[in-house]
């Protein structure tokens, strides 16, 4: 799969707003009222990324989660990072 790079990768940010690109990844982080409305969240990321077989990076504190998408196997962001950060936007509501 090829990367979305440079000005085709700004244009499409601008339908994900709530996302940031930051290491190469696009990342989005959220804070939850607590710890289990937090993981209740990463649950449904979970079977999202397994139907997709695309998965995110996720790192948990307490009732923040902070996702990344990246693939690894293109060397960046590709289509399938941009869609996933667009269903798990839709998963966070």
């Amino acid at each position: 799969m090829e990367r979305v790079t440079g000005a085709e990768l700004v244009q499409r940010l601008k339908a994900l707003p709530k996302w940031k690109i930051e290491d190469g990844a696009l990342v989005r982080e959220m804070q939850f009222a607590d710890f289990a409305d937090a993981m209740q969240f990463v649950n449904r990321v979970a079977e999202a990324a397994e139907a997709a077989r695309h998965h995110p990076d996720i790192d948990i504190r307490y009732n923040r989660v902070r996702l990344g998408l990246v693939t690894h196997d293109a060397g960046g962001i590709t289509e399938n990072d941009v869609k996933m950060a667009a269903q798990l936007d839709t998963i966070a509501g």
